[in-house]
């Protein structure tokens, strides 16, 4: 990603609030099977008590991470229409000379064909970058590039 709060689009941060939301119910559902450290127990009851403490701990550090990714996104605003960001529209000519029109996304969507997450070789070449400028990525056969033809509006997906 580039440097400074990254913007985030609708999609990304209502997707976002929804795993934010489950995890906040699982998290109270383990935290209410936690049992005061004084009670005696054997063995596999301390074990067990064990796992669930360690399953609270990973599920708030989760939801800290989700908490400071939408505080990150609410200061950063809207993406950019001038540079590629999270959020963009971008359409591309790739080094074959085909062209297409993607979305840059946090979350990966198995059912948009269109998105490029950030984080995939495609998407970290993309970011930061305007209207005209040549960027080089890795892809499964070997290094290739792509011009970027346009940064449009961000379109509401993820």
């Amino acid at each position: 990603m580039t440097a400074g709060p990254e913007p985030m689009s609708e999609g990304a941060r209502s997707a976002l609030n929804r795993e934010l939301a489950a995890l906040r119910t699982e998290r109270a559902n383990v935290a209410a099977t936690l049992g005061d450290a004084d009670e005696p127990g054997d063995r596999a009851d301390q074990a067990d008590e064990l796992n669930r403490a360690t399953e609270a701990e990973r599920l708030d550090a989760r939801i800290e991470e989700i908490e400071g990714r939408l505080r990150e996104a609410s200061a950063a605003g809207p993406p950019s229409t001038g540079t590629v960001g999270v959020g963009s529209t971008v359409r591309v000519r790739f080094g074959d000379g085909s062209e297409s029109t993607v979305r840059i996304g946090e979350l990966a969507d198995a059912d948009d064909p269109d998105l490029v997450t950030a984080a995939s070789p495609l998407g970290r070449a993309l970011l930061g970058h305007a209207a005209g400028d040549s960027v080089a990525y890795a892809t499964p056969l070997g290094r290739t590039t792509a011009v970027i033809l346009s940064v449009g509006s961000p379109g509401g997906g993820s």
